[in-house]
């Protein structure tokens, strides 16, 4: 029993930290860097590194040039048409980062599905909205909405590691409100 509960913490913490990542690549990665370093998270033996002062600086350093360069009219458009892809590929690797227990092949498949899917799909919404306010606003509301997602990053970010059982509520709320964001896309390009 320890240890399925310790599984599903382990897999809420990735997914979480995944969903994060659809806001902003890099700072739950630093956010799971700061947690391994200190020991607050244990990480799979082959991520290890994650835990470094060599990432953690790295990973700092991204973490403040992304969200830096959000606030940056037309780049921040610019930014979000390959930060998609990225994001599904941070969301997959946070997911095999700290799932704990199971079968490598059971952890790559949950990672690529519900770490990379919950990932991409969290970014996709969130250009779409960048691009809905640049065409409303002439990007004039664009900084609001870069606030309001590194927020969304960082509180996501600190409840999967602190509070992982809340973190998936809040996911399964986004992904609820993603899909009726797409739905609302497709029902008004009809």
């Amino acid at each position: 029993m320890l240890e399925l509960s310790e599984t599903l913490i382990s897999i809420f913490l990735g997914v979480g930290l995944a969903a994060s990542v659809g806001f902003r690549v890099f700072l739950p990665l630093f956010a799971l860097s700061l947690s391994a370093y200190f020991n607050i998270i244990p990480l799979n033996d082959s991520w290890q590194w994650v835990g470094s002062c060599f990432a953690l600086i790295t990973l700092g350093i991204a973490t403040i040039l992304e969200i830096f360069a959000y606030y940056i009219p037309v780049f921040d458009n610019l930014l979000d048409t390959i930060a998609v892809p990225l994001a599904a590929i941070a969301g997959t690797a946070v997911v095999v980062s700290t799932a704990a227990n199971l079968d490598p092949i059971v952890t790559w498949s949950l990672a690529i599905i519900a770490g990379g899917g919950t990932a991409a799909a969290i970014k996709g919404s969130a250009a779409g909205t960048r691009a809905a306010s640049t065409a409303t606003t002439v990007g004039v509301a664009n900084p609001v909405v870069s606030t309001v997602e590194t927020g969304t990053a960082t509180a996501l970010s600190a409840f999967s590691i602190f509070l992982p059982v809340v973190a998936i509520a809040i996911v399964v709320l986004l992904l609820i409100g993603v899909f009726f964001f797409f739905k609302k896309v497709r029902n008004a390009l009809r």
